[in-house]
């Protein structure tokens, strides 16, 4: 592969480097805490929310409060809080896996996420001492739920573009708010309210608003797709007298909080879709060996396994790379002191390090959950339309990810955008790579025959590498200042970049195990492994056709594509039989296989 990449890991060096395996959490490296904490969130969703699951469906408002006081008895809502302010202040890691199981509970999980994510962290982060004292253990212990209001009805992915206003009374003692909120989740109950507006106008800043201040008004619910049991509503600010005193970190600095709690809840979304991803594989294996057509079950058809394995290895794929990026921020967040007077400003630097990879996740898992969710519905066939059926709630459920905590366009954009960013600010050598690599890519020899266990998906993750350096320092080249216009080509080298961290991520954790408990013990590991990297380099190599037919053309691409043909040689594997292999585990189990 190319040269490695140690010590501190910089967010978006896995383009350029080898990462270091032990820097990278896989789920066989869980505590027995971590598990537990697992265990104790699904006990919960299995005991107090799957059985009045259809009642929550209803939007029942009261029942909803009901169920969020009792995770919080658990300890499930201040799982984030610092134990100072009444929480448990659990590693990510933990919060992680609650997220993940907590995607059973449907509508009610992403009630509980809203409030734990992305409604009570900005005060965590970001808040003073004061606003914590006061919020945070209300916040922890359910007697409070929060909601987040960054959506307007002419601003989304544009949250900037934000028209809401605060205006400073004379006094100084108070902000006049004015503006419209729109699909703001919680918002039917909620008691906090984490708004953004623009401080005369001009200022993007955050502020803590309480449903009792005289001018908040909340609109009537939205007739959603899915998530029904969620409530959805506008939140209206009609001279809305906030106290100074709830200004949220500082003026004009809105968006640090806005982007970075969003980055939090972009692989917590992931860890949603891994959960429900998860499900779904249940479901649709259990379906498919009682169901007969034909005289036999379905799940001895050929085809059936192979949704089944594709299924099992896209999540094998999601799951290895949310955990690998939660290590990385857990890492990076343990040892700041949330009292301290600059900790906003520290969380802010510490989040932001790992942005590329958030997006990543975001952009994967929402994708991953509705190819594994659609492939359910086709395994149930008619039954699959049917709402009787789980897999019809998980498939209408699953849509919203994609439009969630930044549409995946958005999120697309983000990842090379948020890349060439890093490299300008001297933060990661790619440019250089990028130029040294023009000498070696004309010098390039077929590569020798590979023997060792996995050794030629690790050269292709190498290979694959290289074929993003090249695409994207030709195209930083060609368009310099002007390649944030080229969103198609950026694009392109987002799906390079999701491709390579999804196949290293997969191959660091299968070599993890194979060193722990030996290749015999590792067989599923390695077989969807070679199942991901080769799939996956199919796309980085059809990617990388397009990015260079729409750059160049004539005698110049003709030499373009010779280098790239150089780069992707290699020998097939029978992805067909490891396939089959995979889906054999699974329907043998009924149920998501490793």
């Amino acid at each position: 592969m190319t040269e490695k990449v140690s010590e501190k890991v910089i967010g978006g060096s896995f383009v350029i480097g080898d990462a270091d395996s032990t820097s990278i959490l896989t789920p066989e490296d869980f505590t027995d805490e971590q598990r537990m904490i697992a265990e104790t969130t699904q006990d919960f969703v299995e005991g107090e929310i799957v059985p009045r699951d259809e009642e929550i469906e209803k939007l029942n408002y009261g029942l909803t409060v009901e169920l969020l006081r009792k995770a919080a008895d658990i300890g499930l809502l201040g799982a984030d809080v610092p134990e100072a302010y009444g929480g448990l202040g659990l590693d990510k890691v933990s919060t992680t896996l609650i997220g993940e199981k907590l995607a059973k509970a449907s509508s009610f999980g992403l009630s509980l996420g809203a409030h734990v994510g992305i409604g009570t962290l900005p005060i965590v982060f970001f808040g003073t001492p004061e606003q914590k004292k006061k919020y945070l253990p209300s916040l922890a212990d359910g007697s409070k739920i929060a909601a987040y209001c960054l959506t307007e009805p002419t601003s989304g992915s544009d949250a900037q573009g934000a028209k809401t206003t605060a205006v400073l009374s004379e006094d100084g003692r108070y902000y006049t708010l004015n503006g419209t909120k729109q699909f703001i989740t919680n918002a039917g109950f909620a008691d906090i309210f984490i708004v953004y507006c623009k401080v005369d106008g001009k200022h993007f800043s955050a502020f803590i608003v309480e449903r009792t201040m005289d001018g908040v008004s909340i609109g009537p619910e939205e007739k959603k797709m899915g998530i029904k049991g969620s409530s959805t509503c506008p939140l209206i600010l009609e001279d809305v007298k906030v106290p100074a005193g709830n200004l949220l970190y500082e003026i004009g600095k809105g968006h640090h909080i806005a982007f970075n709690i969003l980055n939090i809840g972009r692989f917590k979304l992931a860890a949603g879709c891994l959960g429900a991803s998860k499900e779904a594989i249940e479901i649709s294996a259990k379906y498919a060996n009682v169901r007969t057509q034909f005289g036999r079950q379905i799940s001895s058809f050929p085809l059936i396994g192979k949704k089944l394995a594709e299924m099992n290895t896209r999540t094998f794929l999601l799951e290895s790379m949310l955990y690998r990026t939660t290590g990385l921020i857990d890492d990076s967040l343990k040892d700041i002191d949330l009292d301290q007077a600059d900790s906003g400003a520290e969380s802010t630097r510490r989040i932001a390090e790992y942005a590329l990879e958030c997006s990543i996740n975001k952009v994967f898992g929402s994708e991953t959950l509705d190819f594994v969710a659609d492939h359910g519905v086709q395994i149930h066939g008619g039954y699959g339309f049917i709402q009787e059926y789980r897999i019809e709630r998980i498939y209408r459920d699953s849509r919203i990810n994609r439009i969630f905590e930044g549409t995946n366009e958005i999120n697309r954009l983000l990842i090379p955008g948020t890349l060439i960013k890093k490299a300008l600010k001297g933060d990661l050598p790619l440019m250089q790579r990028a130029m040294g690599l023009q000498q070696e890519l004309m010098q390039l020899t077929p590569s020798m025959p590979f023997e060792g266990l996995l050794e030629q998906e690790s050269h292709l993750i190498g290979m694959a590498k290289k074929i993003f350096l090249m695409i994207g320092g030709q195209a930083v080249q060609k368009y310099q200042t002007k390649l944030e216009n080229e969103q198609e080509l950026l694009s392109l080298l987002a799906d390079i970049m999701i491709q390579i961290f999804a196949m290293e991520s997969a191959y660091i954790r299968t070599k993890k195990q194979i060193d722990r408990a030996g290749a015999d013990k590792a067989e599923n590991f390695i077989r969807m492994t070679q199942i991901a990297v080769h799939e996956a380099f199919d796309a980085v190599e059809a990617f990388a056709k397009e990015a260079l037919s729409y750059m160049e053309s004539g005698d110049m691409l003709r030499t373009q594509l010779s280098i790239l043909k150089k780069l992707t040689r290699r020998t097939p594997v029978d992805t067909v039989g490891l396939k089959r292999e995979v889906a054999r585990l699974v329907i043998a189990n009924e149920s998501y296989v490793v």
